[in-house]
């Protein structure tokens, strides 16, 4: 942008007008922060020495870029953050699909269509109307799709706080939404971040099956379900997988035990809606599915990035949780000649832990 463009615009009005065309794009918030993340570095770096990020070697590999957005995309002087709602419409208590060992326990967010590409789609429509006002300028939209520090952009920028379960919490809307970035060279007027608000609650520190928050603000990702079930390509391990439950792809249970979620707002985004009935789904019927059905019913949905090795691997630890019944032993049964060494052991796991006894009761 051209500075006599920059001595002409009204970026105060600019900022205000950017907040109206994020709602009407589909966002519930939307706020401006600059790019100091000097906390932030400090906190991820010591995550990293303490190897709490598992195999996820990506949090690693771009050096400052993460911590440090004007060497991500040069020129970055400002950054707009927003967040979009996704908690499904709730039928029934979630707690009820837990307490069901015949029931597949698929996180929130990904029972619907995949956020990355309709969120940076809305960010790039809400570039093009920056770009109606004050011309050509330079701006990088971004959801989980590059090295950004999300949460404590979307801190600073007033959208909630981080809270001990290190999710983004607001006290208006809870935590069930999802955040996305676009890196802008505009100097905007920037907002206040939101106080903390976690006080003495432990709640979410309590009910962790894994006991993933090894300390307030403090997540041990090698621990936690989510990154065992998604992000972790090779074997789970033996310790954890009795903990793991009936959950076959991510864990809600720090967000559904957190007080601030009363506030939470049902989606009103169509393509947030359950897909192929994954919200009410049972493991068996899941646990048979063809590769090429499980291309097919994940089509479009966060789900199909771990690949159908690990979505197997997934739903007979859940099986190997599950009460022994004829149906159980017979689906797992038909499995134990897997083409997947992965598959195959998680499979023999579940089947001796029938066999002495240990599933469900």
């Amino acid at each position: 942008m051209s500075d006599e463009a920059t001595t002409t615009i009204d970026y105060t009005q600019l900022a205000r007008e950017i907040r109206r065309w994020g709602q009407e794009l589909g966002f519930q918030q939307v706020g401006i922060t600059d790019t100091q993340l000097d906390e932030a570095e400090a906190h991820l770096l010591n995550w990293i020495g303490l190897d709490r990020h598992g195999d996820m070697e990506y949090m690693a590999r771009h050096g400052s870029k993460r911590s440090r957005p004007e060497q991500l995309v040069a020129g970055t002087q400002r950054i707009i953050s927003v967040r979009m709602d996704y908690l499904p419409d709730k039928d029934e208590s979630l707690d009820a699909i837990l307490e069901d060992p015949v029931r597949a326990y698929v996180s929130r967010y990904a029972l619907g269509r995949d956020y990355h590409k309709l969120m940076r789609n809305r960010l790039q429509k809400l570039a093009a109307k920056i770009e109606s006002i004050v011309g050509e300028f330079g701006y990088r939209a971004f959801v989980d799709s590059a090295p950004v520090m999300e949460k404590p952009i979307a801190a600073k920028a007033g959208l909630g706080w981080i809270g001990k379960h290190t999710n983004l919490i607001n006290s208006t809307a809870g935590s069930w939404f999802f955040l996305g970035e676009l890196y802008t060279d505009l100097p905007l007027p920037m907002d206040q971040p939101a106080d903390e608000h976690c006080g003495n609650c432990t709640a979410c520190i309590d009910v962790c099956p894994t006991r993933a928050i090894v300390a307030p603000y403090e997540l041990d990702a090698r621990r936690c379900i989510s990154y065992l079930t998604i992000e972790l390509r090779g074997a789970i391990p033996v310790e954890f997988r009795p903990l793991i439950g009936n959950r076959i792809y991510g864990c809600d249970d720090c967000q559904m035990v957190c007080p601030w979620n009363r506030f939470a707002d049902s989606s009103s985004e169509p393509d947030f809606r359950p897909r192929k009935n994954l919200d009410t789904t049972e493991l068996i019927r899941v646990f048979e599915w063809s590769e090429n059905e499980f291309l097919h019913n994940t089509e479009g949905s966060a789900i199909r990035r771990i690949g159908y090795k690990c979505w197997l691997r997934n739903i007979a630890v859940a099986l190997g949780n599950a009460q022994a019944t004829i149906e159980v032993i017979s689906a797992l049964q038909k499995r134990r000649k897997d083409p997947s060494e992965l598959v195959r052991e998680h499979v023999e796991w579940a089947l001796s832990r029938h066999e002495k006894g240990g599933g469900s009761t």
